[in-house]
This record gives structure tokens, sequence and C-alpha cells, in this order.
């Protein structure tokens, strides 16, 4: 009797259909993840990258950064690991975890985990986002939620719904303890125009009434606040809860490119439905009992997260509260947020090439195009999340402070004089098909959307106008004599060692707009932004 009112308890049959969306859906996102990787990987960290996988592993230990990568690295090895990631995530996403036993299952997903975090332990600033500590913990509750084998398990679906309250509540208590236009409902003012990289809806969302934006403010309060908590109480309020939870990610996927971070969220809370509140089928058929080393697994996880949630619940209560940070090398219990404040002005770098030998006043320059980063003011912003364009989202940081660019821009540059394919293939329009150029320069640009009516006269969806030389023009033979080849890893406390004094500086701003501060900071930051590096990953961009 005493087993029976156990197996009642652990065992959730009516959210069968929950489960099945959280992994077929977390499945799919995987795959995003893995083909992003096996896209960009050459160009961003590979043997001839940006920022070298063999450098970073040269230099940190595999305790600071476990994975595969420490055991070999090549960059056939590399796309070997990020094309079956990619494979075995369709093939669980089709249905694989619901073929094959309930231990095959287990260890498909703890392949997916495996096969990520050896990826985003020596993805260095390019792999630093809160969103792929959000992948890997949800991927790591992933590994526990059984399959067709057996009924979903209660605690792991709990533990799911923890997740979600950490990401929404963390969000919401670091928007009011953040800037102060959280607190007087004026942020969105500024946001859809800032935002590190605006969709093909932004334009019409900046432009809504201001009264609907101070709304916006507020709903969204209410929903980061105090609909979490909804998550955690009884059915069917935990239900409307995760429904409310959906809505609100929906409307931001609407307005702008984060990547899967809103879409996880999304998957997350399905988490919290019971399908039958919604007038969804409660049982597929009846489960057979769970094997006792299963229940002994399951338990043993759920104890051990618990125990691990001490340091994000220590870190929401504390008024020096940090966002998207790491506890432990294989991101299991993480904290997060997002947009503590908000940028008022958007700058960004244009890069630009010449075929001319001897530079003059009147050289001709030709633009790079960037597939995501506003650049020609006629191009529409467009949709690219839940796939993620990692030199564009740096480059958004680039234009926040130099500082951020230190380790990887001129390496980008270099790239663009040599002709590098692989680098060539993250832009969106090469200027020199033919030769590369003699000379590549920056200039750091204020963009800001049109008006209704300057766009009916000039088709224009932004206006900039130049503010400075962010890069003095540059060629192979410079860059050569500047040995711009950043060391290892190197931080803020770093980059003195990299010759880089041609990326110019700009005044150190005010407490409440430094860079730190930015919606892109760095996770630990006192904003907290998923959109930033972790303080502990090695090789991050300092903050």
């Amino acid at each position: 009797m005493g087993r029976m009112d156990w197996m009642d308890w652990f065992a959730a049959p009516d959210y069968w259909l929950s489960r099945l969306l959280v992994q077929r859906l977390l499945a799919g996102l995987y795959l995003i993840g893995f083909v992003a990787a096996a896209a960009q990987f050459r160009a961003l960290i590979g043997t001839d990258g940006m920022l070298p996988v063999p450098r970073f592993t040269a230099r940190v230990p595999f305790r600071r950064s476990p994975g595969l990568f420490h055991l070999h690295y090549s960059d056939r090895f590399f796309a070997a690991v990020a094309w079956s990631g990619a494979a075995l995530s369709a093939a669980v996403a089709a249905g694989l975890g619901d073929a094959v036993p309930l231990w095959a299952s287990i260890l498909l997903w703890a392949a997916l985990w495996l096969l990520y975090l050896s990826i985003v332990n020596v993805g260095q600033t390019w792999y630093s986002f809160g969103w792929e500590s959000l992948l890997l913990e949800a991927g790591s509750l992933a590994v526990f939620l059984g399959n067709a084998d057996t009924a979903p398990p209660t605690p792991v679906l709990w533990l799911m719904r923890w997740l979600v309250f950490r990401v929404e509540f963390g969000a919401g208590l670091i928007k009011l303890r953040g800037d102060s236009c959280w607190r007087d409902l004026t942020c969105l003012r500024y946001h859809h125009e800032t935002q590190p990289m605006p969709g093909p809806l932004s334009w019409f969302f900046h432009h809504l009434p201001d009264p609907l934006h101070r709304v916006e403010v507020a709903a969204n309060h209410f929903v980061q606040l105090v609909v979490p908590i909804g998550l955690l109480l009884p059915q069917p309020v935990a239900t409307y809860a995760a429904c409310a939870v959906v809505a609100t990610q929906l409307w931001l996927i609407a307005s702008g490119n984060f990547a899967w971070l809103n879409w996880l969220t999304v998957v997350l809370a399905l988490a919290a439905v019971e399908p039958g509140r919604l007038g969804l089928p409660r049982h597929a058929h009846d489960f057979p009992g769970a094997p006792v080393w299963y229940q002994v697994l399951v338990t043993a996880v759920t104890a051990a997260v618990l125990v691990l949630s001490y340091w994000p619940v220590r870190n929401m209560l504390s008024r020096g509260q940090v966002m998207n940070r790491s506890f432990n090398r294989l991101h299991l219990v993480n904290t997060y947020g997002a947009f503590g404040s908000v940028n008022r002005l958007r700058q960004e770098v244009v890069v630009e090439g010449t075929d001319e030998a001897v530079l003059t006043p009147h050289t001709v320059w030709r633009e790079y195009g960037f597939k995501g980063k506003p650049g020609d003011v006629r191009r529409l912003p467009r949709q690219y999340a839940p796939y993620h364009l990692r030199l564009d989202w740096l480059m958004w940081f680039a234009g926040i402070s130099p500082a951020y660019a230190r380790p990887w821009f001129l390496p980008f540059v270099a790239r663009l004089l040599t002709g590098d394919r692989a680098t060539l293939r993250l832009l969106r329009h090469n200027p020199f098909p033919d030769a590369p150029p003699t000379h590549v320069r920056a200039t750091l640009y204020l963009y800001r959307f049109t008006g209704w009516r300057e766009l009916r006269e000039t088709g224009a969806w932004w206006n900039r106008t130049a503010l400075h030389e962010y890069l003095a023009p540059v060629d192979l033979p410079t860059l050569g004599r500047a040995g711009f080849r950043p060391p290892l890893g190197r931080q803020a406390r770093g980059v003195r060692d990299v010759p880089l004094d041609r990326l110019r500086r700009r005044p150190r701003p005010p407490r409440a707009e430094r860079p730190g501060d930015q919606p892109g900071e760095r996770p630990g930051g006192p904003s907290g932004h998923p959109y930033g590096p972790a303080p502990d990953h090695p090789g991050g961009p300092p903050g």
C-alpha cells in the first residue's frame, strides 16, 4: 500500500502531452544550437578562427572548462561533434526517445547535454550568453523526464517549474532594482530601437503610442513578479500562469531577435500545463510502474537540484543581485535575468574596406553587410531567432564599448583583409568578391528608427549619423606590426597586453550608463542580462 501511495505521488500520467511537447521542442532547440555551432565555428573558434580553441585549451585547464575538446581538438572533430549532436537531436525530436527503453532514452538526453556542454565550455566570448546556460540546465533536467515506458515524474516537472520561476522572477527583480525607466514605465520608449538585434516588427513596436508602452511595462512587471508565483501553486493556477508566461514570450518573440531564449522559456512553461485543464486529452494510455532504480535516480537528482538552488535563491534575495551566472562548470542550476537597464541610444560599428593601394581624402570605401545587425538603412530588420547569429550579437557589444571587442575585433578585420571564406560566410554582403580589400576601417554611427513620414518618403527604416572613427584604416602589414592576435583568455585586466590602440577609447560614461550596466553586459554585472559572458567564463570580454 505504501509503495502504491508513493507511485501515486511520483507519477503524473495526466502530463503525458506536456512531457511530449517539452521533449520534442527542447530537442528541436538543441538541433538549432548544434547546427549554428557547425555553421559558424570555423571562423569563430576553429583552429584558424578569431579565438581558436587550441589556444584556449592550452591555457584553461579541464577542471575550469570540462568537455570533450580538452581530450582532443581538431576542426574535423568539432564538426563531427556538432553534426552528431544535430543528428541525435533531430532523431529525438522525431520520437527516438520514446522508441527505445527508458535507460536508453536517458543516455540519449545525457549525450545531447554532454555534446553541447563541450561546445559551450570552449566557446569563450561567442558562447557566453545566458541562453547557453539555460539550454544546458533545461537539457540536464530533460535527461530524467522519462519516456513512453513510464509516466512523467512529478519531481522533474516541478524542477522545470522551478527553473521557469527563476528565469521570470529573476528578470522581474533585476528590473525593479535596476534602471529607473522600469519604475517610471518608460523603458519601452527606447528598448525596441536599441535592443541587440531588432526584428521585422520592431520598428512598428517602437512606434506604438506611449500610453501603450507604459501598459506593456506594467504588464511585464505583473507577468515576471506575480505570475511566476502561480507556477508553484496547485492546478489549475499553475496552468493559467504558464499560459500567461507563454503569451508574454510570444509577444517578445514578435518584437525582436533573442536567439532561443524566449522559445526555450515557452517550452519550459509547458511543464506546468495540465492538458486536461485546457480540454486536451489526459491519458495517452496506462503507464507501467516506474522501475525502482529510476525512482531512486529521480529522487537523488531532485535533492541535488534543491541543494544547488541555495546559491540562486541567495542571489535573488540579495541587494547586490547578479544575473546570468553559473555557479558551477556544468551549468546545472543557474541564475537568470534580463534588461536590468536599457540603452537610450543605439550605436553601431560600420565596417568598410577599400581596394585602393594609397589612401586619400577621396578614397572610395565600401561597406560590409551583416545578416542581422543593422547596416543598410533601407533594409528591414530580419527575423532570425531562434537561430543565433553570434558575430552580429558581438558587434552590438562592440558598439557599446571597444572594451568588448578587443579580444576578437582585430582578428576579424585581419580575416577580412585576407578574404577568409569562413569569416565571409558569416556576412550577408562582401563588397570585394574578386579580391580582398587593401585596407579596412570602422566607424561608429548613431542609428535611430525613422518615423512614418520619413519611411514613406525615403523607404528607409533607419537614419544614421557618423559619430567618430572607431578603427583607423589598417592593412595587413600594419596589423602584423601591431601583433594583433590577443593572448588567450584575456579579459579587462589583460587587454593592455594587446596593442589595440587603434580601437578608439571612449570616455568612461557615468555610473548609470557604463557598458557593464547595459542590456548587453556580461552576466554578473549589476543589471544582469542574458546577453553577455559570465564573469567566470574563461575568455569572456570585459564588463
